[in-house]
């Protein structure tokens, strides 16, 4: 299965002369590299971008922004999967998508995980075996979940929320691919299985870029949105999250280490075709 003409885009973000837009990238010459993505003329989007500068180092750690200009053949997931250690990730964050599912407000965040080996290019098929294709028509029981998420880049334990955004290289958009089928139908409510119906391979497509902390300040201004063939399924802001970036990241520090190059899908706003469907 393939996704089709989805976009997912961090909006209100200015441009600065010496940006970092953190890009893992094919060039040219075959070979795989690190980058700050050169926009394009206008443009906040890395996914345009033809050009990066090469970086050398490692972005989670010591690294060097150099002058060398490398062409962008094709761009991968901004980290290596091998190298996120959690994908750990939020259900229920925005009010709307919760009045649309007929759930309460809960409490505290609601955490579930994701393998490593979820992630996926912002580009490549998405992979859905036979075991996921046994209920019905299951292509109707896919969803797409745009939302933005946070990078680690360095330890973080029972970190408080004014100390959480020092802990955050950038912040990048995903794609928490989910099945109801195996989330709802086969796990139920209020108990739905969270990691069967969303936790396949390649069932979590992020990036093309982490933008970095110098360029998003505060992660609660940005406007976030879903396009399937050229319509807008999704858009909201995260100034709409339940939890906000600092308290997640302090949340899920309790009492579970989060490691440099950790993920948090930080969970998925109103989806419009839903109130379309009510409403007609």
């Amino acid at each position: 299965m393939r996704l089709l003409f989805i976009s997912c885009l961090l909006a209100n973000v200015s441009l600065f002369v010496n940006a970092q837009r953190f890009v893992r990238f094919i060039s040219d010459d075959n070979r795989e590299y690190y980058g700050d993505a050169i926009l394009p003329k206008g443009s906040t989007d890395a996914a345009h971008s033809t050009h990066a500068h090469v970086i050398q180092g490692d972005i989670l750690n010591d690294f060097k922004i150099t002058n060398e200009v490398k062409t962008i053949k094709k761009l991968l997931a901004p980290l290596p999967s091998e190298r996120v250690r959690t994908v750990r990730c939020v259900g229920l964050n925005y009010v709307a998508h919760i009045n649309e599912t007929g759930q309460v407000i809960p409490g505290w965040p609601i955490l579930f995980y994701k393998a490593f080996t979820a992630l996926n290019t912002p580009s490549d098929p998405i992979p859905v075996t036979k075991g996921y294709q046994t209920q019905g028509d299951f292509i109707s029981k896919m969803d797409y979940e745009t939302e933005l998420v946070v990078v680690i880049k360095k330890k973080a334990f029972n970190i408080s929320d004014e100390e959480a955004l020092d802990h955050v290289l950038g912040y990048t958009v995903g794609h928490d691919v989910s099945h109801r089928g195996w989330q709802v139908e086969r796990g139920g409510l209020p108990q739905p299985q969270f990691s069967m119906g969303k936790g396949a391979d390649g069932w979590a497509p992020w990036g093309p870029a982490i933008v970095s902390t110098s360029i998003i300040p505060d992660p609660q201004t940005l406007n976030i949105w879903t396009k399937v063939n050229g319509v807008t399924m999704q858009n909201s802001s995260t100034a709409n999250m339940i939890f906000g970036v600092k308290h997640l990241v302090s949340f899920f520090s309790m009492g579970i280490t989060l490691l440099p190059g950790d993920v948090i899908f930080t969970g998925t706003c109103v989806f419009l075709l839903v109130w379309f469907c009510r409403m007609s």
